[in-house]
């Protein structure tokens, strides 16, 4: 024991005068280096997505990209396309990133609260409760980029907010993002006081897909806002197509003969 005690202290004299190589030292205590892979970092690489605890965000078609390219570029963004093309996932996942990230303060969801065809009658408990099974898609989203618990802890905290449609006018939201799906359930006048809700340093996007509107037809605003905020400068209306269908192959060929 104190022979190898005072090899060791040697070999730290010979480190401090620079004799000595402390690498060769580790080395032959059988330490193991880190390998170099021009600057290593403990968080895996994109090519090494298979092993990421993270999940990166990546388009599947070219409308996805220019939808993404569209949300980084721009506070007022309308996606219109059929199902399937990944609208409402890819806007709570940059809204997601945006929080993440600090660019804002809170995430707002909002879904007019319509019914597919039937009428479901009245609904239980407070406003979350009652409006639950018409976010399901949005709670989806989110629950696939954070976990449940924090869903839940983020909207306990105010930072995730439920917001119904019929309870917007008047409101200003700033620091915030802005999640509108199924927007093509939303009238004219909806829509527009929805748009109006933007504040400062704030994004909104506005999904829906206008060939699916649960309401009579001719109500639906959402065609007519899109193309008059068209020639809009700053703001983006991006219009996906069947190419950009990232479900099961045959809701692609159902969507073009439907």
């Amino acid at each position: 024991m104190e022979a190898f005690m005072t090899k060791r202290s040697a070999i730290k004299h010979q480190v401090r005068e620079g004799v000595l190589d402390s690498r060769e030292f580790l080395q032959d205590a059988k330490v193991r280096r880190l390998p170099p892979r021009n600057g290593w970092s403990p968080y895996p690489s994109n090519d090494e997505r298979d092993q990421a605890y993270l999940k990166t965000l990546k388009p599947k078609s070219d409308g996805q990209a220019e939808l993404m390219d569209a949300v980084d570029a721009h506070n007022l963004v309308l996606a219109l396309g059929p199902a399937g093309t990944g609208k409402t996932y890819l806007a709570v996942a940059k809204a997601v990133e945006a929080l993440e990230a600090g660019k804002v303060g809170r995430i707002v969801l909002s879904r007019p609260a319509v019914e597919a065809g039937e009428s479901i009658g009245f609904l239980p408990g407070d406003m979350e409760d009652k409006l639950a099974p018409y976010l399901r898609p949005l709670y989806d989203a989110l629950s696939d980029r954070l976990s449940m618990k924090r869903v839940k802890a983020l909207m306990a905290e105010g930072l995730i907010e439920i917001a119904p449609i019929g309870y917007m006018r008047g409101r200003t939201l700033n620091n915030a993002f802005i999640v509108v799906d199924e927007a093509q359930n939303c009238t004219y006048v909806q829509l527009k006081m929805l748009l109006t809700r933007l504040g400062w340093h704030s994004t909104m996007v506005v999904t829906g897909d206008p060939h699916q509107s649960d309401l009579l037809p001719g109500v639906s605003g959402l065609s007519d806002i899109a193309e008059r905020l068209e020639a809009v400068p700053d703001i983006a209306v991006v219009r996906l197509a069947e190419r950009d269908i990232v479900r099961h192959p045959l809701v692609a060929s159902m969507i073009g003969v439907l």
